[in-house]
């Protein structure tokens, strides 16, 4: 039975070493909350075999390993780190769900748009509607990203003390950074730099980078 969580991750990340595979916010949580954990490297193609498809039964990253316990997809991870450990969630019952709120609010409502976006851009640069289509996305993206600089004002956090949802939330809007979208929301750019400048943020982001500097060897 494994006692110490084993995650998997890219064997060679197509984030060059961003911070953007879907691995960073799960190595995040287990860093926010002071739980050591394993890493097991998967290649593109080891990720379509049948040892790795049954414990991610559509062949991505990542996956997590804990005793009897498997589980696929960030947000559940995440949310099962948050739940079994201190620091992610807050105490008070009412507070703790709208922090997982937050958490579905993130991969829900304001992920779709920037993923949408961002495929775009990778698969139909080239295509001749790309260049009509662009503003569309972007204002779906902008609608989103004003919104949630709303909500956010003046605070810190999106509520109270950070938490899982805003781990999650700042884990999707860095999807945008580079694209100029983020510029008109100031709030939210500083809101990103908090989240990053913490110290479990830092480890993550090393240990993720390391993987890809290492590949590139």
């Amino acid at each position: 039975m494994t006692r110490v969580p084993t995650i998997t991750a890219f064997e060679t990340s197509p984030d060059r070493g961003r911070g953007l595979a879907r691995d960073m916010p799960v190595r995040w949580a287990l860093e926010e909350v002071g739980q050591p954990y394993e890493v097991r490297l998967v290649s593109f193609a080891a990720m379509k075999q049948a040892g790795h498809m049954a414990l991610h039964p559509f062949g991505q990253i990542p996956t997590y390993e804990e005793g009897g316990l498997t589980l696929f997809e960030s947000g559940a991870i995440v949310l099962h780190v948050a739940q079994t450990h201190a620091g992610l969630l807050p105490a008070e019952a009412a507070a703790r769900m709208r922090a997982v709120g937050w958490m579905f609010a993130a991969l829900n409502t304001v992920e779709p748009p920037i993923v949408e976006r961002s495929m775009a851009a990778v698969f139909e640069r080239d295509k001749p509607w790309y260049a009509e289509r662009l503003p569309m996305l972007d204002g779906r993206v902008c609608e989103r990203l004003g919104q949630l600089s709303d909500r956010l004002g003046e605070a810190d956090w999106l509520d109270g003390d950070f938490s899982a949802g805003d781990l999650m939330m700042v884990s999707v809007l860095r999807r945008m950074q580079g694209t100029g979208l983020l510029e008109p929301y100031p709030r939210l750019l500083a809101y990103i730099a908090r989240a990053v400048a913490r110290p479990a943020y830092q480890r993550a982001f090393a240990a993720q980078l390391a993987v890809f500097e290492a590949s590139r060897g």
